[in-house]
């Protein structure tokens, strides 16, 4: 069985068969102990109802009386102390039965042989037109005893009913058989079609549509799968436009350090110009070297494996740590700074935790003009959170920009920010550390007017 659809079928099909033996079996035990011991006593009192038909009325001609009673759908057999038989209605399939059987109903006893007939596990007695399956009764024939032994003609009366149940039986299993084919052809389909569409992705085509409208499990697995070639394919754009965005960040200061290092070889440049190409070599290094470290965090982070430290620190000394470290840029623009900074510790990556700090500062700090202001706030919200706002009077982000901020290489201002030496990473990598932490950050601005930046953690 190479495939699913064969397997289905099979597997539906033995399951068909194993259940209808096992039915069999069940129904064949309920009628070994339940309904033969019922149809031997029916069959008892209807003997014994006959035989006081027949006493009750000594004229009447009894070869006609049991002719008639075998018409209506019963097979007797009638037998006398010299062993003379006669049979009425339907004939017996096997006429052989014990002697002793008989003498023993000559001598009055009832002979239960429905009841004591043999019990197999797919022979249902009740059909099997033997003479030892019948019951005896003693009768008294012109004062000679008889031995009269009767049971029903199943032929006769269940004929038509026997030949309408087994093409009913027939019929339903050829019906079983064709519809389990074509149901499973429609079980199966979708899965071919996920088969394929995989065949596809593994070549790397994304743009996969499956047109598969149901609401079982498969069709929410068709949906799920379509979920992830869209994702993978928005990943994959993400990959290259990465790969792009990193070439050229990397390309920029390497094309400046070639060109001004080939200047440098001219006897022609006097001291200053030497200082000042050197000077540019040395910025541009520095910029390549802070993107290298960046990417290595960024890498770091989305592996989320063994990066976080976690510890019990206080956020709101780190934050007034941050400042320290800063003083000499914010003094220079002579921005005022405004703290409430309540001391509030929280469990988290302290290294990293710190980073997210320099980011968000310097950002302010770079993008307010002389004589601005920046502020911190730190408070506790009611869901066992910090909530940490920056808040800058600097040029602010139009609303165009504002969505995108977070992504990498992403600059607002592309010119301003790669002559301030930005990469476009610091934004990224803070939200990523964020969301590592199980936090959020969200960002207001309006262009012209200033910047606050949300964080919230949790602090345990």
């Amino acid at each position: 069985m190479k495939t699913l659809y064969l397997r289905i079928v099979v597997t539906t099909l033995f399951v068909m068969l194993i259940s209808s033996l096992l039915g069999f079996v069940f129904t064949n035990v309920y009628y070994q102990y339940k309904l033969k011991p019922y149809n031997d006593e029916k069959i008892t009192h209807m003997a014994q109802d006959i035989v006081a038909f027949y006493e009750n009325n000594p004229r009447s001609n009894l070869h006609d009386y049991l002719q008639n009673t075998g018409n209506l759908g019963y097979q007797i057999f009638l037998v006398n102390q010299q062993g003379d038989q006669s049979f009425y209605g339907g004939a017996f399939r096997k006429k052989e039965l014990d002697p002793t059987v008989i003498q023993n109903v000559l001598h009055g006893h009832i002979y239960h042989g429905i009841s004591q007939f043999p019990s197999t596990a797919f022979i249902t007695g009740f059909f099997d037109n033997v003479l030892s399956n019948t019951i005896g009764v003693p009768i008294m024939i012109a004062g000679s005893p008889h031995a009269l032994f009767i049971r029903p003609n199943i032929e006769l009366q269940f004929g038509e009913m026997r030949v309408f149940f087994a093409l009913l039986m027939a019929l339903t299993t050829l019906l079983s058989i064709c519809l389990v084919i074509i149901s499973t052809r429609y079980i199966v389909n979708p899965i071919t079609k996920l088969t394929e569409a995989t065949k596809k992705l593994a070549q790397g085509t994304y743009n996969i549509e499956l047109h598969v409208n149901r609401r079982d499990e498969i069709g929410h697995l068709a949906n799920h799968f379509s979920k992830m070639a869209k994702s993978l394919e928005q990943l994959e754009e993400m990959r290259q436009e990465f790969v792009s965005n990193v070439s050229h960040e990397i390309q920029s200061p390497l094309a400046s350090i070639q060109g001004f290092a080939q200047t440098l070889q001219s006897d022609t440049l006097s001291a200053s110009q030497r200082s000042h190409y050197l000077s540019i070599i040395e910025d541009e290094s520095r910029r390549m070297s802070l993107l290298s470290k960046q990417l290595l965090m960024l890498a770091s982070l989305d592996k989320e494996e063994d990066i976080i430290e976690k510890s019990t620190f206080d956020v709101a000394a780190q934050l007034k740590q941050v400042l320290f470290m800063t003083e000499w840029s914010w003094r220079e623009k002579d921005l005022a700074i405004d703290m409430k900074l309540p001391s509030t510790f929280i469990y988290a990556d302290q290294k990293l935790l710190q980073q997210v700090w320099i980011n968000l500062i310097t950002n302010s700090i770079k993008f307010t003009p002389h004589g601005g202001s920046i502020s911190l706030l730190l408070t506790q919200t009611d869901h066992k959170e910090c909530h940490i706002e920056i808040k800058d009077t600097g040029i602010g982000i139009s609303e165009q920009d504002l969505p995108y901020i977070f992504n990498r290489f992403y600059r607002a201002d592309k010119s301003r920010n790669r002559k301030e030496g930005s990469s476009g990473l610091g934004l990224a990598i803070t939200k990523k550390i964020i969301e590592l932490h199980n936090g959020k950050i969200h960002v207001e601005s309006q262009l012209g007017e200033g910047t606050t930046f949300h964080i919230y953690l949790p602090l345990l």
